[in-house]
């Protein structure tokens, strides 16, 4: 059973559009948890489909791709198949996908 906030989390991923990625405090941002970065990141983490739930599209806040449940080669793997720019496992900031605030 998913807590609130992590259910808001994967609904959140789920806009990612492919070929784009975000970070853990803009993601955190749009769950309106802004000071919850870690709390956000750990929801991600327990992300209970990979497939359906593209957690894979979350970066760190400098860029550097950072960690996943398949491992960080796999991430690289999937974000370079989907067309993120990424070199020596940073994407730009300026590709960071933002969410609208509805």
């Amino acid at each position: 059973m998913a807590t609130v906030l992590q259910q808001q989390v994967w609904d959140k991923l789920k806009e990612i559009p492919q070929g784009r990625v975000t970070t853990y405090a803009l993601l955190a941002e749009a769950v309106d948890k802004p000071k919850a970065v870690r709390a956000v990141a750990s929801a991600v983490g327990k992300n209970p489909d990979l497939i359906v739930v593209p957690c894979h599209r979350v970066v760190r806040s400098d860029g550097l791709v950072g960690e996943y449940a398949g491992g960080q080669k796999k991430k690289i793997q999937l974000l370079t198949q989907e067309g993120v720019n990424i070199k020596n496992k940073k994407i730009p900031t300026v590709d960071f996908y933002i969410f609208d605030s509805n």
